[in-house]
């Protein structure tokens, strides 16, 4: 997800499978309190992504975690594993041998919060809406296959696919997907500001500082049918203006479970047990790092320029000395525990050389040293973000062939500028938006990719994704995205950095931990409970 990932946005990155705990103190259902989830996550409003809660514009990881609990979809992925289960529908299934027909059955007796039925009109209003809006940097993408959606009654939905798309069903599990009241809505127009009205196993109350999010209250929604049980009554997101804050939250606490974004040296404390009274739990991560270019800017237009840097770059130096191993080299936009993934660039480049990357800028004709800037984000993928720039920066200036600097910029302008190909070279995240090897590739090739980027590669494109998608039994569809990664690895329209691992704190009284993300590491608010299991 973007995601913005992304907020990159896709993984939530400090979040696993540990999550919620309680500092309130309501009795306030079965689960024996309110739950509070404290995040450095930043929701925001601004002139250019004025509705952050709306699912036509929000595509990242902190707005989906709010948005996930309120709204149903049509499908959602199970407590384990990757195959999507029904949600909103009582059923749903490819119809043809091409995967270019899929019809779904809604479930008897759907109703929003406030009572209204649910019906199939709803659902063609809300995807229809997505894709009508189109907002620059939001989740349209993820439903471009749809040609068009029919609804033959009110329980019944067709949605015609433009061409086959086997990754279609994961998609609908995502807040892109999120099932709007067509009567509340707008259907050509953005929702401003932080409301939320959905059929989920929660109701939303937001509390907003300025333009900004600053706590979000989830209660049961008793007007809820599916499958979903809330073990809570009540949960609570608090969103904290830095680590240190969240920290101290966390030791008075005041909050139950912290995520997102904890620095190295934070996570070595709480490991070491200098917070009374909580667990810290690690696991395998699939959110990514990388840089972007933008390869039409002069600086690194000459595929050669970055290639080299592809040489000089030192993943085991950033993890090891600015990340303290709380994340993992990475070599291939597909990271490790995905399907399909190979090391391509380790293998196109091997280990850092200046002497390599000497010989490509020579053999391409490039004057050295090339001058670089190196842009990051000030406020969104954590506090180690300055020093990981710091270090690549030094890390090309030290080959001689470079002469590079860094700037920092507020990720409300960050963005958007990056968006606008005001950067060269800047940082990204990505956190995925449903557990396939595709989710990582198409996002970041095409005319309509997440970073506006001017790369092409008709290979690709024309050919390889597509031929992806037209494979149910994803295993089959390896070779194509192992030659896919190659490609990426010689062209290097972006450059893989490190792969980071998940990090959850939670209070030793907390239960339904080890559900409380699901296999896109999405946050499942409902599983979270107070007390013994029962």
């Amino acid at each position: 997800m973007n995601r913005e990932t992304l907020v990159l946005p896709v993984l939530a990155g400090l979040l696993t499978s540990a999550l919620a705990g309680c500092g309130g103190s309501d009795d306030s259902g079965p689960g024996g309190g309110t739950i509070v989830v404290g995040t450095t996550d930043r929701i925001e409003a601004t002139a250019d992504a004025p509705a952050p809660l709306d699912p036509a514009q929000a595509y990242d990881t902190a707005s989906w975690a709010v948005m996930h609990n309120a709204f149903q979809t049509l499908m959602r992925l199970p407590r384990a594993g990757s195959q999507p289960v029904p949600d909103a529908a009582e059923s749903c299934g490819f119809q043809d041998n091409h995967s270019e027909q899929y019809r779904c059955t809604l479930r008897r007796g759907l109703t929003f919060a406030d009572g209204r039925e649910l019906t199939s009109r709803d659902v063609k209003f809300s995807l229809d809406r997505v894709r009508r809006i189109a907002h620059r940097g939001g989740p349209a993408t993820l439903l471009s296959s749809i040609d068009k959606v029919e609804t033959p009654n009110e329980r019944e939905v067709v949605i015609h696919l433009s061409a086959p798309d086997a990754t279609f069903p994961s998609k609908l599990t995502t807040p892109a997907a999120a099932i709007l009241d067509s009567h509340d809505y707008d259907p050509k127009a953005l929702r401003k500001g932080f409301e939320v009205a959905g059929s989920g196993p929660y109701t939303v109350r937001t509390e907003v500082d300025g333009d900004r999010l600053t706590k979000a209250v989830f209660t049961r929604n008793d007007a809820y049918r599916g499958e979903l049980e809330p073990r809570s009554d009540t949960v609570e997101m608090r969103f904290f203006d830095d680590s240190a804050a969240l920290e101290r939250a966390l030791a008075d606490g005041e909050v139950d479970v912290a995520n997102r974004e904890f620095s190295a040296e934070q996570i070595d404390k709480l490991e070491a047990g200098r917070v009374a009274g909580v667990r810290v739990t690690e696991s395998p991560g699939q959110a990514i790092r990388y840089l972007a270019f933008n390869t039409k800017a002069p600086a690194v237009r000459e595929k050669a320029v970055r290639q080299a840097i592809a040489r000089l770059v030192d993943r085991q130096a950033l993890v090891r000395d600015v990340y303290k191993r709380t994340g993992d080299p990475l070599y291939s936009l597909v990271p490790t525990g995905i399907a399909a993934h190979t090391n391509s660039f380790h293998n196109t480049y091997g280990e850092p050389s200046v002497a390599g990357a000497r010989d490509v800028l020579r053999d391409a004709g490039v004057r050295t040293p090339v001058k670089l800037t190196l842009t990051y984000t000030t406020d969104h993928y954590g506090p180690a973000t300055a020093k990981e720039f710091t270090a690549l920066r030094d890390q090309l200036n030290a080959s001689g062939l470079f002469t590079a600097r860094t700037q920092g910029v507020r990720w409300t302008r960050f963005r958007q500028d990056a968006a606008d190909g005001e950067y060269a070279v800047y940082g990204m995240g990505w956190f995925l938006d449903f557990p396939d090897p595709d989710n990582y590739i198409a996002p970041f090739i095409g005319k309509d990719n997440f970073l506006n980027s001017p790369y092409r590669n008709r290979a690709i494109e024309d050919d390889l994704l597509p031929r992806t998608r037209q494979k149910a039994q994803r295993a089959l569809a390896a070779p194509e995205f192992r030659r896919i990664q190659d490609l990426v690895a010689e062209d290097v329209p972006v450059l893989p950095l490190w792969q980071q691992k998940q990090y959850v704190v939670a209070r030793e009284d907390i239960t339904g931990t080890e559900y409380a993300l699901d296999s896109s590491a999405m946050l499942q608010l409902w599983e979270l409970g107070r007390g013994a299991e029962g």
